[in-house]
């Protein structure tokens, strides 16, 4: 049997292969194959770095020409397609190599030649080497006359430099409806991904860029100092936080969402120096957040101070600076703002002044211009550049003015005929600091308020939008969104941007459609259906309207007849006047009809038969122990009629009646 056996392993093994194949025992004979895994890993590594040291060296090569060619003259193009078609067969010729080593990696080793092989190809070149570099390329392939669209961009990129009005984002534009009165405050965080409004409502309202849709609705609307106009806001260098201020005498710090974080004190309005008081007692006009200190805040108010805070300490302020005048008298600063690296302070004044003091010491100015603008005119802003050499300033004398705070006794340059009408009315540099932007104020139906815009180095207009039918007070321009955000005199806010330049803000909500209303929001009145509860807790469900009045009509409380009105001062237990007294309740609960009290003894013996019939009070009290009534005798008139005067009340006052035994 062992003989057969090996035969027909035999057979299924070597001898009939085909038989094996069909009958599923092909791999019963073979031999069990062996793997070295270290030499597995260690081939592997050879060949990463191989391919590797392939690829570096590609990029260094295709970096080499491309310098190469930058730094040719124009009349040696010939010289340039030869050297690079020779650089590439090099390539191509590395790449081989690398394929004959491994075949596997062949796909994966060189991704294409550099940009000069395939630009400088010819006609003669082989379809094969044209496929290679095709695939060398990274990315997907150049489109069809690529240097030629290039030049156009480098034209087009050296115009819009020349031209700054092309860098202005106003193609397009979304309104924000804040109300119907003045929006006198902007404010936008760091990242440009909320915006918030304030006015002369006393609300401020949230907006989320990523949140709202194409309706352009608030997400959030409080009022956070009750009855006074906003002035001021404005988020924190981090964007956690955000300063309020109002029209009265503290300010306010609010978190993202709106909840308060802190209070400034208020100070004692009796104390003569300023110095000498812990905070603000007079009415705030403006306020601002350091731009490197996180904690720190600035505010300004008709006391005369400007005064910085700390957000961890609201009991008392961090410093005072006081404005003078020349002849030393207590001015009114109407704004304030950092310098952008936090080391200057400035305030522009009611006496037209702009007085600058270094941030640690507050006894003098460092810089200050006595006739800045008009006396007696509000200053509304003043704002640094972003180089930090400039300083602009917008006067209520309805100019715009420019300068330099190293030369600061004259403007560098000025511009007039720009009416403004409120105490907060902005002006802005641009991104790139360029651009002077600021709005100016129209009259109710005197035509429409415009946003101007001024080259910085020679004040000339360069261009003008028109906002709307009303003033405009606050505009911002965003370096980051590249938006610019405008706040009018007629509840509006509109911001402008361009599809192409600006960056996320406004671009982000008005592409999402405007959501449907639900059925379930417009209730009136949301009920929450608890079917298995008890039914004492159980809430009644909606009825109609009509059945619900058939209802009440049955309820003899709620069908009552009114009550007719009195005339004079009551009666019937009613009062005509109302008064919360002890008196009126009592008139009110009581009724005392005094129609027949007249005569009191008539009215007690009214009652004298039911008394002595039905005793209920003083008669069941003295039944047991006092069964016999004692009255008091009555002694005769006539013994005191012969008796003198003296002796009649000796006798009267030595009487002691009896009384009535206690029970």
């Amino acid at each position: 049997m062992e003989p057969a056996a090996e035969g027909d392993a035999e057979m299924v093994g070597g001898t009939d292969p085909e038989l094996a194949a069909t009958m599923g025992f092909s791999g019963f004979g073979k031999k069990a194959r062996t793997f070295d895994l270290e030499a597995m890993f260690e081939q592997t590594r050879r060949t990463a770095v191989e391919r590797s040291r392939k690829v570096l060296e590609a990029r260094a090569k295709e970096k080499e020409d491309q310098a190469e060619k930058e730094f040719r003259s124009p009349y040696t193009d010939s010289s340039a397609s030869v050297s690079s078609a020779t650089g590439a067969g090099s390539t191509l010729t590395e790449r081989e190599t690398a394929c004959n080593e491994s075949e596997d990696s062949s796909d994966e080793g060189l991704i294409g030649p550099s940009m000069q092989s395939q630009t400088s190809q010819g006609p003669a070149e082989d379809p094969d080497d044209d496929d290679e570099d095709d695939d060398e390329f990274i990315g997907p392939p150049l489109p069809p006359g690529f240097k030629d669209s290039d030049d156009d961009t480098d034209d087009d990129t050296e115009e819009d430099d020349n031209n700054p009005v092309k860098k202005i984002p106003d193609s397009h534009e979304i309104t924000l409806q804040h109300g119907t009165k003045t929006v006198s405050a902007l404010g936008l965080d760091p990242s440009g991904a909320r915006l918030i409004t304030g006015g002369y409502d006393y609300d401020v309202k949230f907006w989320d860029f990523a949140g709202m849709d194409a309706s352009l609705q608030a997400f959030r609307s409080l009022q956070p100092c009750e009855c006074h106009q906003i002035k001021s806001l404005q988020y924190s260098s981090t964007g956690d936080v955000i300063l309020v201020v109002s029209g009265n005498s503290q300010a306010k710090v609010l978190d993202r969402d709106g909840f308060p974080v802190m209070e400034c004190i208020k100070g004692d309005q009796y104390i003569v120096d300023m110095t000498n008081t812990k905070g603000h007692t007079a009415m705030l006009n403006s306020g601002c957040w350091h731009p490197k200190i996180k904690e720190e805040f600035l505010t300004c108010s008709n006391d005369g101070t400007v005064r910085t805070w700390d957000v961890n300490n609201e009991k008392k302020h961090k410093n005072v600076f006081k404005p003078r005048s020349v002849q030393g008298k207590r001015v009114i600063p109407t704004t304030c703002t950092y310098s952008r690296d936090g080391k200057l302070i400035a305030a522009g004044c009611q006496d037209g002044s702009i007085q600058i003091w270094d941030r640690n010491m507050s006894v003098h100015t460092k810089f200050h211009c006595r006739q800045a603008h008009a006396p007696g005119t509000d200053t509304s802003c003043l704002t640094f550049s972003y180089d930090g050499t400039v300083l602009a300033s917008r006067g209520g004398d309805d100019t715009l003015k420019i300068w330099d705070i190293r030369q600061f006794k004259k403007p560098l340059n000025s511009a007039e005929r720009l009416p403004s009408f409120f105490p907060m009315t902005d002006c802005c540099f641009s991104p790139d600091d360029k651009i002077l932007v600021t709005g100016t104020s129209v009259k109710k139906g005197g035509g429409s308020g415009k946003l101007f815009f001024f080259y910085r180095e020679t004040f000339q207009k360069l261009y003008e939008i028109e906002v709307t039918d009303a003033s405009v007070v606050r505009c911002l321009w965003h370096p980051k969104l590249n938006q610019i955000m405008v706040g009018t005199g007629n509840g509006l806010a509109k911001v402008y941007y361009d599809p192409v330049k600006s960056q996320r803000g406004a671009k982000l909500c008005v592409v999402k459609t405007k959501r449907k209303e639900r059925q379930a929001e417009t209730l009136t009145q949301d009920y929450i259906i608890t079917p298995h509860a008890l039914p004492m807790f159980r809430e009644p469900r909606q009825r109609s309207t009509r059945k619900q009045l058939e209802k009440d009509r049955l309820d003899p409380m709620k069908s009552h007849k009114p009550e007719p009105p009195v005339a004079g001062p009551g009666r019937g237990g009613r009062v005509g006047t109302h008064g919360g007294t002890l008196s009126s309740y009592i008139v009110k609960n009581i009724a005392l009809d005094k129609t027949d009290d007249s005569n009191p003894r008539e009215a007690i013996l009214r009652h004298a038969k039911e008394a002595e019939e039905n005793p209920y009070w003083v008669a069941p009290a003295y039944a047991k122990t006092q069964p016999k009534t004692v009255f008091a005798e009555v002694e005769p008139e006539d013994d005191e009629t012969d008796k003198p005067e003296w002796k009649k009340r000796l006798f009267s006052s030595s009487v002691i009646k009896p009384r009535s035994p206690v029970p």
